[in-house]
């Protein structure tokens, strides 16, 4: 089936094989809102394809005012026709992939905890909206789609680090609900200072995964000394292998001070993005289309997604 504004959502009920330490079950908590949320969500569109599109020039720097016609836009390298276009910032549902295993006791998974209060609390624009799952070699959902800001500090409190790292396990259990999301971006951070050591997601499910939604991806991989044995220090060539096909990155930090100038960039991107959109003829047909966009008029480095199956 050809995607062509899905979503990520990490506010389903994800089943763990115990509850979190510190945490009471699932059954026993109150739910993170007082009252329903009665906002439409966003739903998929059949035809259109959307693409979010990062631009910096030769020194990293984000270029932000591009007129719509500097942008060409190619599927399997063929020219499409733009049918949507805005270099305005669109609101953005963010989720929040915290690792919790083993190796983040102590000062880490308190300096993660700041770093993400912060990056919610002051970062995010007042329409957008986030989610917040934390995962060892399980996963536990901390709070569905959400605009309250006070409550990333409170729900990560309790959390206790312990057991091995599946990133690619978290990330399958972060995408698969499409129309839950309330804004048209939608996007997945992940926090980790492990490679993955412990998920029966191979890395090319999760590569497949995201090709059949329009979800960008980001990481901030911590590689620090003194690491626990239970973790193998970070791969940044394998993280990079599931951002950049997104057009999201990886950005490789050595100590949790440099993790809230990591966020703050993401944020500042998060803020510059162009949208465009295209309708392609092609039928849906199960197969990888290539996407390349392409910014004519100076030597722009331009990211977004590198295609999608449809």
């Amino acid at each position: 089936m050809r995607v062509g504004v899905a979503a990520l959502v990490v506010g389903a009920a994800i089943a763990v094989g115990a509850p979190w330490p510190g945490r009471a079950p699932a059954a026993q908590r109150s739910a993170p809102r007082a009252t329903p949320d009665t906002r439409p969500h966003f739903k998929s569109a059949v035809k259109l394809t959307t693409v979010n599109v990062t631009v910096t020039d030769q020194d990293g720097r984000l270029v932000t005012d591009l007129p719509r016609d500097r942008f060409e836009v190619f599927e399997d390298g063929q020219p499409q026709d733009i049918t949507q276009f805005t270099n305005e910032r669109v609101p953005v549902s963010l989720g929040i992939l915290l690792d919790a295993s083993d190796s983040m006791y102590g000062r880490r998974i308190a300096d993660a905890r700041e770093a993400i209060d912060h990056f919610v609390d002051d970062l995010l624009q007042p329409a957008d909206e986030f989610s917040l799952m934390v995962f060892n070699h399980h996963q536990q959902v901390l709070s569905d789609w959400t605009a309250d800001r006070t409550s990333a500090s409170r729900l990560l409190a309790p959390v206790k680090p312990w057991g091995a790292t599946a990133i690619y396990d978290a990330i399958m259990a972060a995408i698969p609900l499409a129309d839950a999301r309330h804004n048209q971006r939608a996007a997945l951070l992940v926090v980790s200072d492990g490679a993955d050591t412990a998920s029966d997601t191979l890395l090319r499910d999760v590569r497949g995964a995201l090709r059949r939604t329009d979800v960008f991806v980001y990481a901030i991989g911590i590689d620090s000394a003194g690491r626990r044995p239970i973790n193998a220090a970070v791969n940044a060539v394998t993280l990079s292998q599931i951002t950049d096909q997104s057009g999201g990155r990886t950005r490789i930090v050595h100590d949790m001070a440099e993790v809230a100038d990591a966020l703050a960039q993401i944020a500042d991107e998060l803020n510059h993005q162009y949208l465009i959109g295209y309708s392609s003829a092609r039928p849906a047909d199960g197969r990888f289309h290539s996407i390349r966009v392409r910014v004519s008029g100076g030597d722009f480095r331009v990211r977004a997604r590198n295609g999608y199956v449809g």
